[in-house]
């Protein structure tokens, strides 16, 4: 008896090998299959590959995979999180609803109050009196108007290039309260007396013993103080935190741990 190779498995037989030519004279086994030419030898060069699981399930490699230590092992990759959306429609909401707040009261305030008598609120406390400012917010720097001017259009010009990866709704409405007063306070600098770049601006909110401010300085503070606390709490415009940019280095340490114990 000899052992003699039989399409990858080992067989003992007597007689010609059972890879031999079939259908050939002489030669042993079935009779050839239809369709196939008689001498036509089979196919003995390699065994068929090892198939984990049903043969109609198309293996997965995101949800199981094989160590080259013969371990199976889960994949690591996190699950995809929901589509994040950007807040520049919150922005500009907010943009929108601060400016023209705050231009038609000062329409109101130079139809109704320039040149006539204050209007108390809370009798000495608080008043409306119209006044006009060539400085900055509540009245101060009176002759730097032209820089002033400058710097709101830089920093609106900033607040747009943020607004491109803005996905944080606070840091929308901040953003948004800072865009809207600082519009607001650049449009009476361009548009009214004594001339571009050089107006002044309309200020009727007067507090004793503090300054007379419009609503568009009250826009920029409050943004500016919601800002100074988002990036306290460590709060980015994109949405993250920055304790969440080490999570997944230590995610990646701990999966590293494991597939060395794993291999082990």
């Amino acid at each position: 008896a000899a052992a003699a190779p039989s399409c990858g498995r080992v067989a003992v037989r007597t007689g010609p090998p059972a890879c031999a030519v079939r259908g050939a004279p002489g030669a042993r086994g079935p009779a050839p299959r239809r369709g196939r030419a008689p001498g036509v030898p089979l196919r003995c060069d390699s065994t068929p590959p090892i198939r984990h699981g049903p043969a109609s399930a198309s293996p997965d490699p995101a949800e199981h995979t094989i160590s080259t230590s013969g371990t199976p092992q889960h994949s690591t990759a996190p699950a995809p999180g929901p589509a994040r959306r950007r807040r520049i429609g919150v922005l500009v909401s907010v943009a929108l609803f601060a400016y023209a707040l705050d231009q038609v009261s000062k329409v109101l305030v130079v139809a109704h109050l320039e040149n006539h008598a204050p209007v108390a609120l809370l009798g000495d406390w608080l008043s409306l009196q119209a006044s006009r400012n060539a400085g900055a917010a509540f009245s101060m720097g009176q002759a730097l108007t032209v820089v002033f001017t400058v710097i709101a259009a830089i920093v609106i010009a900033v607040i747009c290039r943020i607004a491109k990866k803005l996905f944080s709704l606070p840091w929308a409405l901040a953003l948004g309260l800072l865009l809207g007063g600082a519009l607001g306070n650049l449009t009476d600098r361009v548009l009214r007396s004594p001339g571009i770049f050089r107006g002044a601006v309309v200020d009727f909110v007067a507090v004793r013993y503090f300054a007379v401010f419009n609503l568009a300085d009250s826009a920029i503070v409050c943004g500016g103080v919601l800002v100074v606390v988002l990036s306290f709490l460590g709060t980015s415009p994109d949405g993250r935190r920055e304790r969440e940019g080490a999570a997944p280095g230590a995610a990646a340490e701990r999966a590293g741990a494991a597939e060395k114990t794993g291999g082990a």
